[in-house]
């Protein structure tokens, strides 16, 4: 695996050489938990958590974390970030898309004359992701000769378990009762964890090929893919890591 040059990378003269990106999008606020980018956690603020994860992985020329914060900014810069530009309000507010903010940081970066081959978009919601992890990814993703590789975990249910109500609360049709229930019959299923988005830059041309040909699952376990969105998913990873 080609690594790149840790904390604040290299510059676009190396020409011929893979050069990859880790973004990590944090912006201020939050409505279910407030500020919970920077809530602490077992001491750490939770966005610190992917900053170290990306900067031990050694893999990235550059860790950026894309704020709107000063506060955050300042932050982000004591675990070793680049924040060297903010982004927009247009790209901060509750409905903002992801991606559109990734495009915003890829071309912030190409008109300061620095360009990357390869995209990681680690959440700060995923505190419980490792280097390892990032490391595990990146590897499938060489292995595959891939576009792009999703972190994934086992499914805590089986959707055959799974169904919708009507008003009436009636259970009929709930299940398919022609398919075989028994838990040890059942075949897996994954769900998507949010922790590790990594892709060829081109993909953001159109970000549907994040799923599509030449796409691959990196599996990690249940314990490692607690996504914080509520207090009650702040308290488990809390008990987690303790």
């Amino acid at each position: 695996m080609e690594k790149g040059q840790g904390r604040m990378g290299s510059q676009a003269s190396d020409l011929g050489r893979i050069r990859n990106l880790a973004v990590i999008p944090a912006r201020g606020g939050s409505k279910g938990l407030k500020d919970k980018n920077i809530k602490l956690l077992n001491g750490k603020h939770l966005m610190g958590y992917s900053i170290d994860a990306a900067l031990e992985s050694e893999i990235f020329d550059c860790v950026h974390v894309s704020t709107d914060s000063e506060k955050y900014r300042e932050i982000a810069k004591g675990y070793g970030a680049d924040v060297s530009f903010l982004r927009p309000d247009l790209l901060s507010s509750d409905s903002a898309d992801t991606w559109d903010v990734v495009r915003y940081v890829v071309n912030a970066f190409q008109e300061q004359g620095q360009v990357f081959d390869r995209i990681t978009v680690l959440q700060p919601t995923s505190p419980l992701r490792k280097a390892d992890d990032i490391c595990g990814a990146y590897k499938l993703f060489e292995e595959k000769h891939a576009k792009s590789v999703v972190s994934v975990c086992e499914a805590e249910h089986s959707p055959r378990f799974m169904g919708t109500l009507d008003n009436g609360l009636s259970l009929e049709g709930f299940l398919d009762l022609n398919q075989g229930v028994r838990r040890q019959e059942q075949k897996a299923y994954y769900r998507l964890n949010g922790a590790i988005y990594l892709f060829h830059v081109s993909v953001l041309d159109n970000i549907q090929e994040l799923y599509g040909k030449d796409s691959y699952a990196f599996i990690m376990p249940k314990e490692k893919s607690v996504d914080i969105d509520t207090m009650q998913d702040f308290r488990y990873a809390e008990f987690l890591l303790s």
